[in-house]
């Protein structure tokens, strides 16, 4: 497939080859199918992202995908019927890694960003995709589920480029409305975000700035009385440091985690 990438699109693509390459090569972290198949059928000179972005963009693409795809496992073993949401699911393919026959998924991403999707990853009766604003509340309706069976959201590398009183407002109206449900998401601290936007900026890509970051993670529990933190997690934890990687990968890889740069927290939102 030949693609003249437009920016969201090549946005899109860059976790999609993350994901392709490096799990090609370290598949003991994840091995993404999909991701490899729908990277090898397109037309697309990835040369300049694999420069900017290097193993270690790769590794943390993967680790940031294990991470999702354990804590969902770990849910449906509690709740096999599960609905989960992805929110700004972009090209993500967490689905056909997961799937045990019963979960029904949603895609959640704005209309832009579906219409592209859908031309790479089609819908099915158990994956489907809503073309809406993580802010405009209607897609809640859209969201078919059994408070017994269970709801959980995730976010991969989405929450970092909103405002923080934007993200409290949403989270507030979401724990009102899915009382039960568990939310997961990654996030950087304010010193990680002080460095990634300085990279944008060196870039020129000024509609990429980040905003959110998560110190201590405790602190979502002050925007809603029916939120509670049930982990909050170093990015690297538990993944193993592989020798075969470049000196500069397993620096970052150490340096993160003993800095507390990047990590995974986990909501619940009380009933």
């Amino acid at each position: 497939m030949s693609l003249i990438l437009q920016s969201v699109q090549a946005t899109m693509l860059i976790p999609l080859w993350g994901r392709a390459t490096a799990s090609e090569k370290n598949p003991e972290i994840l091995y993404d199918k999909e991701a490899i198949e729908i990277i090898s059928g397109c037309d697309v000179d990835f040369t300049e992202i694999a420069k900017t972005f290097g193993e270690y963009g790769g590794i943390s693409y993967i680790v940031r995908a294990r991470k999702i795809d354990d804590r969902i496992r770990s849910f449906l073993k509690k709740h096999p019927r599960a609905t989960i949401v992805n929110i700004g699911a972009g090209l993500d393919t967490t689905f056909s890694r997961v799937d045990n026959g019963t979960i029904h998924w949603y895609n959640l991403d704005l209309p832009d960003a579906i219409a592209f999707r859908k031309t790479l990853i089609a819908d099915s009766p158990r994956n489907v995709s809503i073309a809406k604003s993580f802010f405009e509340v209607s897609w809640f309706e859209d969201v078919i589920f059994n408070e017994e069976d269970g709801i959980l959201f995730i976010s991969a590398g989405v929450f970092y480029y909103f405002k923080e009183s934007q993200l409290r407002e949403m989270f507030g109206k979401m724990a009102a409305r899915f009382p039960g449900g568990e939310l997961f998401f990654d996030a950087e601290s304010k010193f990680a975000v002080k460095i990634s936007n300085r990279t944008v900026e060196k870039t020129g890509n000024k509609g990429a700035k980040m905003y959110f970051y998560v110190n201590k993670a405790k602190v979502l529990e002050s925007w809603s009385p029916s939120i509670k933190v049930v982990s909050s997690e170093a990015y690297f934890k538990g993944i193993p440091v592989s020798k075969e990687w470049e000196s500069g990968t397993r620096l970052m890889v150490r340096l993160v985690d003993l800095i507390k740069m990047l990590k995974f927290v986990h909501l619940r939102f009380l009933e």
